[in-house]
C-alpha cells in the first residue's frame, strides 16, 4: 500500500464491528472506541487483481491494555541463517530486557511479585501464563467459528487478546478447512489450523526470549501446557454449548466430533445449528422429532449452495499441466504448487460432478438420515444427565439457560458487514449502528432494534441513503442462514 498508513472505510467498519462483537461474545479482545471517516480518498486494489478503486480514508481508535505483540520481541532477532534477515534492533539486549520487565511487572504483577528474586523462574511463569491464555483464546474462537485470517507473530497479543481484525470471517457453512482470507492461497490460517499456528507462534516467542528464558525450559512448557489447556477449555465450552451441565464424561469429546462431522456432511450452518439444539427435547415423540429435523435440515446447505462451494477453481488445462509437472519435475512443481492443493481441487471436481445428479429431495433425505443418527446419540447422552438429577424440569430449565448464553443468535457474518458497509459508502451509517446494536446482544433478540434504525434515519441521511437502508431492511433476518450471494463475498 506504498506505506501511506491509511485505512479505508470498508475495513474500518469491519474491524470496529468485529472487535465489539467479540467483546460481547465474552472473548478477550481489543475494543473499538471511535470510527472517524474523512472525505480524503486513497487508491486500493481490494482483491490484488489489478482493479484498484478510490476509497474514503477512515481512522479506527482501538483500545487495549497494551498493543505489545509476540512480534515485538522479534525485533531483536539475530541474523537468520536461512534468509539472512535480522531484526532492526539486533544486539540491543538492554532494550529487550527492559521491555520484558515492563510487560511482566505491568500486565502480570502477580508473577512479578511471586518470583521477584529469580528472573528465570519469573520469565518461565510468564511464558506458561501466556501459553495458557493463548490456548484458551483460540479454543474460544473455534467454539464460535471465528477465523482470524492472518495469525502471524505480529497479530498475537502478549496479554492474550484477539488483535488486528483484517481479513477475518465467522464460518457460515461448517467446513473444518474454511479459509476466510482470499489471499491465503495455501490455507496456512484455515479454521482447523488455528490452534496449531498459535502454538507455532508461541514457539517463535520462546525463541525471541532467549537467553532470558532458556529454550529447553520454554519448549517443555509449551509441550506440557498448550495442547492440554486448549483441549480442556474447548471441551468445557462445547459441553456448555450442548447443555451437558451435570456430568463430564469421556465420551463427550466423541459426541462433539461426531456433531461436527454431521455438520460437515450436511453443510450445516455452524451458528444456527448450535442455537437450535437448545429446543431439542429429550423425550420427544416421533412427530416432535420430525418437526425438529425439519428445522435442522433447513439450516443445511442447498444443492445450489453446495454447487457454489465445490465449484472447481482451476482451469482444466492448468490442472492437467500441474498433474503432469508433479510427475515429470517434482522440484519445479514444489515451487509453484502443493500436492494438498491439487488433491483438494480433484476432490472438488469429484464432488461437483456428483452434485449435478443430486436432487433436492435426495439431499433432504440424506441430511435427515445423518441428523437422525447423531440426535439419537445426543438424546442418549442427555438421558444420562436426566438420570443423575432429582428434578428433571429444573435441570432442563438450567440446560436451556446455559445453552442460550453460550450459543449466539447473532454473529458478524460477512454479508451482514457488507450490508452495513454498502449503506455507509452511500453516506448512511444507520445500518452500522443497527448491526452494532445486534452484536451487543448476541445471545438474544436485541431490544429496540427497529427504534435504533428509525432514529438513525432521522439524522439527515440523504434520500439515496434512506433508500439503501430500506433495501437492507427488506433482506433476510440477520439470524437467518446467509443468502446465496453471500458465498461470493471475498475478503483479502
Amino acid at each position: 500500500r506504498q506505506a501511506d498508513g491509511r485505512k479505508v472505510l470498508r475495513s474500518s467498519i469491519r474491524e470496529f464491528l468485529c472487535s465489539e462483537a467479540m467483546f460481547h461474545l465474552g472473548i478477550p479482545t481489543t475494543r473499538a472506541g471511535t470510527c472517524v471517516t474523512s472525505d480524503s480518498k486513497v487508491i486500493r486494489d481490494i482483491f490484488y487483481d489489478g482493479n484498484p478503486k478510490s476509497e474514503r480514508c477512515t481512522v479506527v481508535l482501538r483500545i487495549a491494555s497494551t498493543f505489545i505483540r509476540f512480534g515485538s520481541f522479534e525485533i531483536f532477532k539475530p541474523t537468520d541463517e536461512y534468509t539472512g534477515r535480522k531484526g532492526p534492533s539486533v544486539n540491543r539486549n538492554d532494550i529487550r530486557i527492559q521491555m520484558l520487565d515492563y510487560v511482566i511487572s505491568t500486565f502480570y504483577p502477580e508473577i512479578q511479585e511471586a518470583y521477584s528474586d529469580n528472573s528465570i523462574q519469573r520469565n518461565a511463569a510468564f511464558f506458561k501464563e501466556i501459553t495458557k491464555r493463548t490456548a484458551r483464546l483460540v479454543a474460544e474462537w473455534q467454539c464460535v467459528g471465528f477465523c482470524h485470517g492472518v495469525l502471524n507473530t505480529d497479530n498475537m497479543s502478549i496479554v492474550g487478546l484477539t488483535i488486528d481484525y483484517g481479513p477475518f470471517g465467522f464460518m457460515d457453512r461448517y467446513d473444518p478447512e474454511h479459509i476466510c482470507n482470499g489471499s491465503d492461497n495455501t490455507g496456512r490460517y484455515a479454521y482447523n489450523k488455528q490452534p496449531e499456528i498459535c502454538k507455532w507462534n508461541l514457539g517463535k516467542l520462546a525463541e525471541a526470549l532467549v537467553p532470558e528464558l532458556p529454550l529447553e525450559i520454554s519448549e517443555l512448557i509449551l509441550e506440557e501446557e498448550y495442547d492440554a489447556e486448549f483441549e480442556k477449555h474447548y471441551l468445557q465450552k462445547m459441553r456448555k454449548k450442548l447443555g451437558l451441565i451435570q456430568l463430564e464424561l469421556e465420551e463427550d469429546s466423541k459426541l462433539v466430533s461426531e456433531l461436527l462431522e454431521t455438520m460437515h456432511l450436511t453443510g450445516a450452518d455452524f451458528t444456527n445449528v448450535f442455537y437450535l439444539l437448545s429446543s431439542f427435547s429429550v423425550n420427544s415423540d416421533p412427530s416432535e422429532l420430525e418437526d425438529f429435523l425439519e428445522k435442522l435440515t433447513s439450516q443445511c446447505a442447498s444443492v445450489e449452495e453446495l454447487k457454489v462451494a465445490f465449484k472447481p477453481q482451476m482451469d482444466p488445462r492448468q490442472l492437467s499441466m500441474m498433474l503432469m509437472l508433479a510427475q515429470s519435475n517434482p522440484q519445479l512443481f514444489a515451487l509453484i504448487g502443493t500436492k494438498a492443493n491439487i488433491n483438494k481441487e480433484l476432490e472438488r471436481i469429484e464432488q461437483f460432478s456428483k452434485l449435478q445428479q443430486l436432487t433436492a429431495a435426495d439431499l433432504l433425505s440424506r441430511n435427515k438420515r445423518h441428523w437422525k443418527e447423531w440426535l439419537e446419540k445426543y438424546r442418549v447422552r442427555l438421558q444420562k444427565e436426566v438420570e443423575s438429577v432429582s428434578d428433571a424440569d429444573a435441570w432442563n430449565t438450567e440446560r436451556v439457560k446455559v445453552m442460550n448464553s453460550n450459543n449466539p443468535k447473532y454473529i458478524l457474518r460477512n454479508y451482514i458487514a457488507q450490508n452495513a458497509i454498502e449503506a455507509a459508502e452511500n453516506g448512511d451509517f444507520s445500518e452500522v449502528r443497527n448491526v452494532l446494536k445486534l452484536l451487543e446482544n448476541p445471545f438474544q433478540e436485541a431490544e429496540g432494534f427497529r427504534e435504533v434504525q428509525e432514529d438513525a434515519e432521522e439524522e439527515g441521511a440523504t434520500a439515496t441513503a434512506a433508500a439503501c437502508a430500506q433495501e437492507t431492511r427488506s433482506r433476510l433476518s440477520y439470524c437467518s442462514k446467509p443468502p446465496l450471494w453471500a458465498s461470493e463475498l471475498c475478503v483479502t
